[in-house]
C-alpha cells in the first residue's frame, strides 16, 4: 500500500476502533460462546471423550476453540460493513480525496484487532481452566501468525458478505457454517473415530490441518506436513477472498 493509502487506512481504522470501544459488548459477545463451549466440553463432556493421548482435554480442544472465536468475530465485520453501506458512509467517502481501498482495509484491520483481543480473553480463561503449555515465545509468535492469517482470510470473506448481503441478518448469517466447521474436524475428537465419509471430509477440510498445527506447536511436537497444508489453505482463501471482495467493491461503487 502507498503512503496515501496507509494514512487514510490508519484514520478510518481509528474511526472503526472507536466504535468498538464505545460498544465493547461486541468483543464480549464474541468471547462468550467459545468460553461456554470450553466449559461444556471440559466439565460436562470431556470426561467421556477419548482423544487417544495423555494430554488434558483443555489442551486438546483449545486450538479449535480459538478458531471458533475468530469465526464468531468476523460476523461483526460483515455486519458493520453492511451498516456503513446502508448508511451512505461509503458514498460520502467517495466524495472525499481518500484512497478507495482504505475503507475496506479499515474494516479488515478493525476485525483483526477485535478478534485478537477476543482470542486473548479466551486463552486467559483457558489458563484459568488448566490449560498449560511449555511453548516458547517464538512458538507463541508462530501460533499468533497462523491465527492472524486465518483471521485475515475469513475477514475478507466477511467483506464479500457485507458487500453482497441484502439484509443485516444476511450479512452476519454467512459465518454460521464457519462456526460449525470445527465440529467436523479434529478440533474436539480424533477424526479416526468418525464414520468413513465424515472422516474423509474432516481430514481434508482446512480447519483440521490448522488445528493439528496449533496443537502440535502448543505440545512442542513436530508439526509435519500439517503446517504447510494449513498455510496453503489460509493463503489460498485469503487471495481468492481478497480478489472477489475488491471486485464486488468496485461493482458496488461503480
Amino acid at each position: 500500500m502507498s503512503t496515501h493509502v496507509l494514512s487514510d487506512t490508519s484514520v478510518l481504522t481509528g474511526r472503526s476502533l472507536r466504535h468498538i470501544l464505545r460498544s465493547p459488548d461486541t468483543i464480549i459477545t464474541t468471547a462468550v460462546t467459545p468460553i461456554a463451549l470450553m466449559l461444556l466440553f471440559v466439565y460436562v463432556l470431556g470426561g467421556a471423550i477419548n482423544t487417544g493421548s495423555d494430554e488434558s482435554y483443555i489442551n486438546y480442544m483449545l486450538p479449535g476453540i480459538l478458531l471458533i472465536t475468530i469465526a464468531s468475530g468476523i460476523a461483526y465485520t460483515a455486519y458493520r460493513l453492511f451498516l456503513d453501506m446502508q448508511g451512505g458512509i461509503f458514498e460520502r467517502f467517495q466524495s472525499m480525496p481518500i484512497a478507495r481501498s482504505s475503507v475496506l482495509w479499515a474494516h479488515v484491520l478493525t476485525s483483526l484487532v477485535a478478534n485478537l483481543v477476543s482470542v486473548a480473553i479466551v486463552v486467559g480463561v483457558a489458563l484459568l481452566m488448566g490449560f498449560r503449555t511449555g511453548a516458547s515465545v517464538g512458538t507463541w509468535l508462530a501460533i499468533a501468525g497462523i491465527l492472524i492469517l486465518f483471521t485475515l482470510a475469513l475477514t475478507w470473506l466477511a467483506v464479500i458478505a457485507g458487500l453482497s448481503a441484502k439484509t443485516v441478518d444476511g450479512a452476519s448469517a454467512f459465518s454460521y457454517p464457519l462456526i460449525f466447521l470445527p465440529f467436523i474436524s479434529s478440533a474436539f475428537v480424533p477424526t479416526a473415530t468418525m464414520p468413513g465419509p465424515v472422516a474423509w471430509f474432516a481430514e481434508n477440510q482446512p480447519v483440521t490441518s490448522i488445528v493439528n498445527s496449533i496443537r502440535a506447536l502448543f505440545a512442542q511436537q513436530p508439526v509435519g506436513s500439517d503446517i504447510w497444508i494449513a498455510l496453503a489453505w489460509c493463503f489460498g482463501i485469503l487471495v481468492l477472498a481478497f480478489a472477489f471482495a475488491m471486485a464486488a467493491y468496485r461493482r458496488k461503487m461503480a
